[in-house]
């Protein structure tokens, strides 16, 4: 057939890469752009005559495709129409004008443009050939078997290809249409000989046709296994109904389940519950998904303890003793629990209370849940709830789902096999919510005693007596707890250990417990007293115990290969011996200053690790009057050192600063570890003292250390975590402790050693406070009259404001 040439002719086009999609000339092509490049070229396009270059791409899966990963001819078409989507992409639908050949590619602001020879190649208007009409009507035959395999495909196709008169359009038509590998229409397209495409054509047709019927035979297969085990259920049914006519026990499992519920001497309606279950089991087909869920259901519910109490020891010697033998210190804690036993003797109808114990990390909480229930007698389950953020891991899910359990209350009673265990509730605090529900909530009614009575759980779906238990919750902090849930429990406090406290935890559990974890005895390794108080204040700085146990199970390593390599049969470790075990000092405290210093004052702070001594440095300079706050202050101790500055301004001619520094002096005061945040307000006193220091040049004592809050009118109010603090200031070397006169109260829970060694300083006033730390007023004063203080003459001038002269 003769075959002609038309048009040859070379254009600058932009380039589409497309993937998986093949364009040919004369067929309209619908897509959406989502890629830069690609939606760069369209607007090209769309700007000068539409005309584009649609190429394939060899590989679908390169996002930012260079000219190498284009197929070797391509499209060139028409944009008839596009469209912005709501989804922010680009539909376009084109028309193919012609093949082309791209010559070279170039990047032009971020899409390529080519070079592309397009070449329009046409035959004969009638069909004369006589192997072009038998190719052609081989090529529509082969459409019409594939079509059959296609049951989506329009039956219009057909009739569409019969009117087609030419060879070439007739393969592109048909590649178009039913081709599904879009390498095989790449191959149809790269052909530009309308004869070589049709025969190309036939054979990718022959060949998906006896993929697919390949296919079609093992989908049969497959279909006939499928069929052999539904024929294989229905037979074993069928069995089981045979079975039963003849008498034959077939229904161990559901006899097992009815001679469980009978001899658990259940409550009549969880029992009629259950039998109904079982009995819906028996008629459901054996591995179907309901008898799975019935099945799951039955053997969880029987698994719950009903009826089964452990007796409680209400021995109060067997419980204190016990309580004193695995914690040290705690006495409030521990005289809570001996007042519910002796109670408990006396009401044993008493509902248990619910405890939260609140304190920093390693202070012992979780410890002293299992501690309790041995001195009670009872089992112990314990529930974490850190990152809890679902509502069904405390109430459970909803049965009707595939792989539904109970929550983790339920699950703690089936753990502990007894309805009256200590559940300890770890880290309420670290609950969280999201749109499955709210966790603490859920524990509103877990928690109130008035209301677990019969508490449900989604899984159960039956009254689950909580009553009897003991909840023990606890918590770093009750900031992130719910009021509701707070109002529910009674909230017990742990401090920090001291180190007396941390001594004796070390000597009589952490070193026992990590000499027999390490093969070691007490007649093999000896740690002296003043390298455990060295362990303590040099190599760990925390609340608890963790990172001491920690070290002294480095330090039984290291001892017991020491042992090994020096054939020693016996070690015993000194302070002076520590550094060459364990390396050197890891902390060390800032050394007290010698003497009086001006602008230095020494406060106290309460840090998540105990208390620490703050020394405030205060230094003024001449300036303008600003005042400059460093060492990572948060917002309440900025405003604490407003107050300061504004108490000393109002106040600068009774304590003898300049009463103009504020016009000519710039004060900066810094808080030193400036990596470390620092707030509260509780420097208020600390940062008043400082500032008169630095300004009115008079030194500050350096073996006093103070807390509080200020007001503007010199009051000291009260703060928290005096015990921490009192117990930093005496590790310090400090000799005397200025405290708010409403903390007396406190002075009781500080530990006894440093209330001893301590001299504690009341005040209810800041006149009192400068009183005690700064050095005397010079002469010259407008004071006109003395009263007492606790350390020294407050003065108070003619507008009823106080000045100090001190008696250092």
């Amino acid at each position: 057939m003769p075959i002609t040439v038309e048009k040859i002719e070379k254009l600058t086009l932009p380039v589409i890469p497309l993937r998986g999609i093949v364009a040919f000339p004369s067929m309209p092509l619908s897509f959406e752009l989502q890629r830069d490049i690609s939606v760069k070229a369209c607007e090209a396009s769309l700007a000068n005559d539409m005309y584009i270059y649609l190429v394939t791409q060899k590989d679908i899966g390169v996002e930012n495709p260079v000219p190498s990963d284009l197929s070797k001819t391509g499209c060139v078409a028409r944009i008839k129409h596009s469209l912005r989507t709501p989804e922010d992409t680009l539909r376009v639908i084109v028309e193919g004008v012609c093949r082309g050949n791209a010559l070279s590619y170039n990047d032009k602001a971020g899409y390529y443009v080519a070079e592309v020879l397009s070449v329009n190649v046409s035959d004969d208007n009638s069909v004369s050939d006589v192997k072009t009409e038998a190719m052609m009507r081989q090529a529509i035959s082969g459409l019409e078997d594939m079509l059959m395999f296609l049951p989506s495909a329009s039956p219009d196709i057909v009739a569409s290809a019969r009117s087609i008169k030419h060879p070439g359009v007739l393969a592109d038509f048909i590649a178009s249409s039913v081709l599904v590998r879009y390498q095989d229409k790449q191959e149809i397209l790269d052909c530009s000989d309308p004869m070589r495409r049709l025969e190309l054509l036939c054979v990718i047709i022959e060949n998906e046709i006896k993929l697919i019927r390949m296919e079609s035979t093992i989908h049969k297969k497959v279909k006939a296994q499928l069929d052999n085990h539904q024929k294989e259920y229905y037979l074993r049914e069928q069995m089981k109904i045979i079975q039963g006519e003849l008498g034959i026990d077939s229904g161990d499992e559901i006899a097992e389940f009815i001679e469980r519920i009978k001899s658990a001497e259940l409550e009549k309606n969880i029992e009629e519950k259950l039998m109904k279950e079982v009995n819906r089991l028996s008629k459901t087909p054996f591995g179907s998904p309901e008898a799975t869920v019935a099945r799951n259901y039955i053997e969880t519910c029987l698994d719950i303890p009903w009826g089964k109490y452990s007796k409680d020891t209400l021995s109060l010697a067997h419980a204190e003793s016990i309580l004193n033998d695995d914690h040290e210190g705690l006495e409030k804690i521990k005289e809570r629990i001996l007042e519910y036993l002796a109670v408990k003797q006396m009401a044993p109808e008493l509902k248990n209370q619910i405890i939260c114990f609140v304190g920093p990390p390693g202070v012992g909480k979780t410890s002293l849940g299992k501690s309790i229930a041995r001195a009670m007698g009872r089992k112990y389950a314990r529930v974490s709830l850190g990152g809890v953020r679902d509502e069904s891991d405390i109430r459970g899910h909803r049965k009707t789902y595939i792989g539904s359990m109970p929550g983790r209350i339920v699950n703690a009673l089936i753990d502990a096999g007894t309805m009256n265990p200590v559940i300890q509730l770890d880290e309420v605090d670290k609950l969280s919510r999201d749109s499955h529900g709210d966790p603490a909530s859920a524990l509103l009614e877990v928690l109130d005693s008035e209301q677990n009575r019969e508490f449900r759980d989604h899984f159960i779906e039956l009254p689950v007596d909580l009553s009897e238990c003991v909840f023990l919750a606890s918590a770093n902090t009750l900031d992130t707890v719910p009021a509701p849930l707070i109002d529910r429990m009674e909230i017990i406090e742990l401090h920090t250990y001291t180190p007396r406290e941390k001594f004796a935890i070390a000597r009589k559990h952490l070193i026992p417990k990590q000499l027999s974890r390490h093969g070691l005895k007490k007649s093999t390794m000896k740690i002296s007293d003043e390298a455990l108080r060295e362990l303590i204040s040099g190599y760990t700085r925390e609340s608890g115990v963790r990172n001491l146990e920690r070290e002294i199970a480095s330090l039984c390593r290291k001892a017991a290969k020491y042992m090994i390599d020096n054939g020693r049969a016996s070690i015993s470790i000194s302070k002076d011996r520590l550094a060459s075990f364990l390396g050197p000092r890891r902390f060390n405290d800032d050394d007290m200053y010698s003497s009086a210093q001006i602008g230095i004052v020494n406060g106290l702070a309460y840090t998540e690790v105990g208390g620490d001594v703050l020394k405030i440095e205060v230094t003024d300079m001449e300036g303008s009057g600003k005042l400059e706050l460093t060492g990572t202050l948060g917002d309440v101790m900025k405003e604490s050192a407003r107050i300061a500055v504004s108490y000393v301004r109002a106040h600068a001619s009774e304590l003898g600063v300049p009463s103009d520094f504020y016009k000519n002096r710039d004060v900066h005061i810094h808080v030193p570890e400036g990596a470390v945040p620092k707030d509260g307000p509780s420097a208020g006193v600390t940062m008043v003292s400082a500032i008169t220091s630095a300004l009115s040049g008079r030194a500050a004592r350096h073996d006093i250390a103070m807390t509080g809050e200020v007001t503007l009118t010199g009051r000291v109010l009260p703060i928290g975590g005096l015990r921490e603090k009192t117990t930093a200031a005496y590790i310090s070397g400090m000799r005397k402790v200025i405290i708010p006169y409403g903390n007396v109260s406190d002075l009781e829970k500080i530990d006894p050693e440093v209330r001893e060694k301590l001299e504690f300083i009341p005040c209810r006033h800041v006149s009192e406070v400068l009183a005690c730390v700064l050095a005397p007023l010079e002469k010259g004063s407008t004071a006109s009259k003395e009263c007492d203080t606790p350390c020294g003459k407050a003065v108070i001038g003619e507008n009823g404001s106080h000045w100090i002269r001190a008696e250092a």
